[in-house]
């Protein structure tokens, strides 16, 4: 008796356009019963209460996950004044109030203090890992997590629209490990006030863009007939801030085999694209003069040229 397949071999990555209220878990769950894609992974979270891109990761593309997890974030969010809040967002209860307000010259007189690379202590409840445990386990059963001061990297903050008294609009670009709720948190403090996130959405995640996201409604739609193809970047689109490295066809067997490639194109300790005819054959790295495969991808035989 044959073993029955689990799942069909589609290989590439989706940008979903992530509602409110879901988890990216779950997000991730329905295009799996969606397209009922043998294996799918995700990169970089997205809170419940967000939306916005969400790269999904299907077949050999989710070997570039750590990849793309790397790549540059564009979110708009909206800050709610005089409210702090337990999750430095709208799901938390209230934990201090305040009825100073703002005006738009001190707001953009504090975001000077936000860019660049600067110093950020993330919400408690996030999903960090402390002592093997989530910031938000240690946080509900009320253990006040100590969170690590960590490092990131602002590469814009702007205030986009006074939406109300209480309310204003942001654009922020940041590097990885950035959060936005300690950001909005961080700034309300600044200008004399406390503050929370009363929406988030994040609009570019690497080179996956608010412009290129489909909804889990579309996708739904499309997955039976061709036109899903046309959504789908190639697996290599995680990459693309790592050089290609072009091979001939006995050099791609050799590497796609483990074997390592003698005189490599490429300086020593370089991560390299290794491709042939344009096809990836995996991310290999210059190590004593060879060029050793890091990691490879079935993407489909070889071209006869691989001999």
């Amino acid at each position: 008796m044959s073993r029955r397949r689990r799942g069909e071999p589609i290989d590439g990555w989706l940008a979903i356009d992530k509602p409110e209220g879901m988890s990216s878990a779950q997000a991730v769950a329905a295009v799996k019963r969606i397209t009922n894609a043998a294996k799918v992974g995700h990169a970089g979270t997205l809170d419940p209460l967000a939306s916005g891109v969400l790269p999904v990761a299907l077949g050999e593309a989710t070997k570039t996950v750590g990849h793309a997890m790397d790549g540059a974030k564009e979110y708009i969010f909206d800050l709610r004044w005089g409210e702090a809040r337990e999750t430095d967002d709208r799901e938390g209860a209230v934990v201090e109030t305040s009825d100073h307000r703002p005006d738009r010259a001190a707001i953009a007189a504090a975001l000077s203090a936000f860019l660049g690379e600067i110093d950020q202590v993330p919400p408690a409840y996030s999903a960090i890992k402390l002592a093997g445990r989530r910031a938000y386990a240690l946080a509900r059963a009320g253990e006040a997590p100590e969170m690590p001061v960590r490092r990131v990297r602002i590469d814009a903050l702007e205030l986009t629209e006074i939406i109300d008294a209480d309310h204003a609009r942001f654009r922020l670009a940041c590097g990885k490990g950035t959060y936005a709720r300690a950001i909005g948190r961080d700034l309300a403090l600044e200008v004399g006030t406390v503050g929370h996130l009363s929406m988030l959405r994040r609009t570019r995640s690497g080179a996956f863009t608010e412009a290129h996201a489909i909804t889990l409604e579309k996708l739904d739609a499309l997955v039976h007939s061709a036109a899903l193809e046309h959504h789908l970047f190639p697996v290599e689109t995680a990459l693309d801030d790592i050089p290609a490295l072009a091979l001939t066809g006995p050099d791609a067997d050799a590497l796609r085999n483990g074997r390592p490639v003698r005189e490599p194109a490429a300086s020593e300790g370089q991560l390299v694209r290794a491709t042939l005819d344009g096809r990836l054959v995996a991310l290999a790295r210059v190590e004593g003069g060879v060029l050793r495969s890091v990691r490879g991808f079935n993407l489909g035989a070889l071209p006869s040229s691989a001999g």
